[in-house]
């Protein structure tokens, strides 16, 4: 799999990532994808979520700079630099489907994976059929399976079933990328030139169709589309004896109650709760990187 250039960054933005990231655009099947990597050695696969792309884990990278590691951290379909695709396009297999395509095309091996908000399940799904490349896994607020019976949807996404008001919101007010910053634990991690770097490859209709089809794709009912590829998910989950390590923001309006659950799923999995929101990578990085060394360093020690 060829490495290309990646499109340019405003100066806004690319004075904010730290020295040594290499960014590149690579072809996935139809689509291109937008990544940031840094450093050598074993891979670790960094997955984001809705609305947000690779440049959520910039602190991250720089807490690990100079590590035996190589991070990675791809922008999903529909988000950061990677290709726009319609709406409709948007389910849990294909994005399951790309990444694992990507793993298998730059032959990643041993990977740790870290996974937050729908980088968790897509990452996960994209080692379903490949399992024998995870090595470990670091949880960050997401989920790891499926929806339990009975539940009920967050407000957030309730709102985004709402006719007509979550397109408008959506599409034309540029929700939830202006609003990031009301899910965090300390509001101020996200703003000015933060914020606006969340914003900027959301700009405009044809690039914004994501947030919203990323948000109905989270389950409503036990019927819904997505369930069967997240029991999948939660399949490998629960056959998981490796390394494991939870970091979770408690603070997080959506996620944050979700940890005890977590917590039970993945029961040898270490803990670190903090008081950080929902994009915890921009209020404990520290936390982040400490749980992925330990996670690495156990891989290390299964595959000596």
């Amino acid at each position: 799999m060829d490495l290309l250039p990646a499109p340019p960054l405003p100066d806004r933005i690319a004075r904010q990532l730290p020295p040594g990231v290499r960014r590149h655009t690579v072809r996935v099947g139809d689509h291109a994808l937008h990544l940031m990597e840094a450093g050598e050695g074993r891979p670790v696969l960094l997955m984001h979520g809705n609305p947000t792309w690779s440049f959520l884990y910039r602190k991250v990278f720089a807490a690990l700079a100079g590590e035996p590691l190589r991070l990675i951290a791809p922008d999903l379909v529909g988000l950061g630099l990677s290709d726009r695709v319609p709406g409709r396009w948007h389910t849990l297999e294909r994005h399951g489907a790309v990444i694992a395509d990507l793993v298998a095309g730059l032959d990643l091996r041993d990977v740790v994976l870290v996974g937050q908000d729908w980088g968790g399940p897509i990452g996960l799904h994209a080692f379903v059929r490949q399992r024998e490349r995870l090595a470990g896994l670091v949880v960050l607020n997401t989920v790891i399976g499926p929806p339990r019976p009975g539940f009920r949807p967050t407000a957030f996404h309730r709102f985004a079933r709402t006719p007509v008001v979550s397109d408008l919101a959506f599409r034309l007010g540029a929700f939830p990328q202006r609003a990031l910053h009301t899910a965090q634990g300390d509001r101020a991690s996200i703003r000015g030139e933060v914020a606006w770097a969340y914003r900027w490859p959301l700009r405009g209709l044809a690039r914004n169709a994501a947030p919203l089809a990323l948000a109905r794709m989270v389950p409503d009912r036990e019927a819904h589309p997505t369930v069967p590829a997240l029991r999948e998910v939660g399949e490998l989950v629960a056959g998981w004896t490796g390394p494991a390590a939870i970091v979770w923001g408690d603070r997080d309006p959506v996620l944050g109650r979700l940890r005890r659950h977590v917590e039970r799923t993945l029961p040898h999995a270490s803990v670190r709760a903090t008081q950080a929101g929902h994009f915890l990578q921009e209020e404990v990085p520290e936390d982040i990187a400490a749980a992925v060394r330990e996670v690495a360093a156990a891989a290390d020690g299964r595959t000596a």
